[in-house]
């Protein structure tokens, strides 16, 4: 379960972030440098790997637990966006063809963030890029609702689709370690204890 977790962290953390660029124009750094990076990370140890560690999904946790403590406390438009990736995570799974495709193109955008960074504008660009063309086509376009002067700007609509990407990611790791639906009904009590517990760590 705690696996799952961070899983569905990273997930929020990086809708999250497609939100604060859609309202607001820009994400917050670091949280969004963990989001990217891990479209970089091909064979990691464990699923907190995939992240680096738990401290860089502190703000996925917080808003995994605020979302399971019931209306007063959850974002329905991040809810909306994070059901929606989960679906499209479904249609990219029955695809080997496009997955194959995807991992060959992060291989390479992967060496080029090494030299740049992988929140630098072109690699956010090359990432957007691949998620209109080859991922986001595989299913019901993912909308996403904010400042029509931002969602206006070439760079800021990259970033979204760039977090998006970041966001299938999870998706697919959280369907690898054994998530399911049903655990939104029978295990939110377990899931929000944990992420309270995860957050609270130093």
């Amino acid at each position: 379960m705690k696996d799952r977790v961070i899983a569905l962290a990273a997930l929020l953390q990086a809708v999250e972030q497609v939100q604060l660029m859609a309202n607001q124009g820009q994400a917050q750094t670091d949280p969004l440098a963990t989001c990217i990076n891990s479209l970089f990370v091909f064979d990691a140890a464990g699923t907190e790997q995939v992240y680096g560690n738990r401290h860089n999904l502190k703000p996925g946790f917080k808003k995994l637990y605020n979302q399971l403590q019931g209306e007063s406390s959850r974002d329905n438009a991040i809810t909306r966006i994070a059901l929606n990736v989960l679906h499209l995570e479904r249609q990219f799974a029955k695809n080997p063809d496009v997955m194959s495709l995807v991992h060959d193109q992060l291989s390479e955008i992967s060496q080029e963030s090494r030299q740049l960074g992988v929140t630098h504008p072109e690699i956010l660009a090359k990432l957007g890029t691949l998620y209109a063309e080859k991922v986001s086509p595989l299913g019901a376009k993912i909308m996403v609702q904010g400042n029509p002067v931002y969602l206006a700007q070439t760079q800021v609509v990259s970033e979204v689709r760039a977090a998006l990407l970041a966001a299938l990611r999870a998706a697919v790791l959280w369907r690898q370690v054994g998530g399911k639906y049903w655990d939104f009904f029978l295990s939110r009590g377990k899931m929000s204890q944990i992420a309270h517990e995860l957050q609270s760590l130093n």
